[in-house]
């Protein structure tokens, strides 16, 4: 958790400089998603209770929340008219992104699971139909050393 909170400043304070310095939004492209992919895996490693202390996790909830509103303010009182509504959507557009490369990647996972299992039950298939026509075999040689 503690490379996603540094990766996440660092992403802060590059959006933070070139705002400042009279940067669209748009242009920060990498800066922007790599701050929103940190930030959001710092959240769901806080809700998995798998990323640090609670006090850890709690504390860099809190950072973000500070981040967002001092980028919140800049966007309303320095930056262009709905720059901040801009910063919502897109916002809304990376989490569908990343919820839905998430999905896609539990649908493929899924699917070759359910390709071994497939072929698991096709080799247990062989190895059964292999045993029984060796006993088959075996018996026929058994039978036909018994007549003679």
């Amino acid at each position: 958790m503690l490379a996603e909170i540094a990766a996440a400043n660092a992403a802060f304070s590059v959006i933070k400089a070139a705002l400042a310095n009279g940067k669209e939004l748009s242009a920060l492209g990498t800066r922007v998603f790599d701050y929103f992919d940190n930030k959001a895996k710092i959240q769901e490693k806080a809700i998995q209770k798998g990323g640090g202390s609670d006090l850890q996790e709690f504390m860099a909830l809190e950072q973000l929340k500070q981040q967002e509103e001092e980028l919140r303010e800049r966007m309303v009182y320095a930056g262009r008219p709905g720059m901040w509504e801009d910063w919502m959507k897109f916002q809304a557009q990376a989490a569908r992104r990343r919820r839905e490369a998430k999905e896609a990647e539990a649908r493929r996972i899924l699917l070759r699971n359910q390709a071994l299992e497939r072929w698991s039950e096709y080799i247990t298939i062989g190895i059964a139909a292999f045993v029984l026509a060796a006993f088959i075999a075996y018996g026929i040689v058994l039978y036909v050393r018994h007549l003679r």
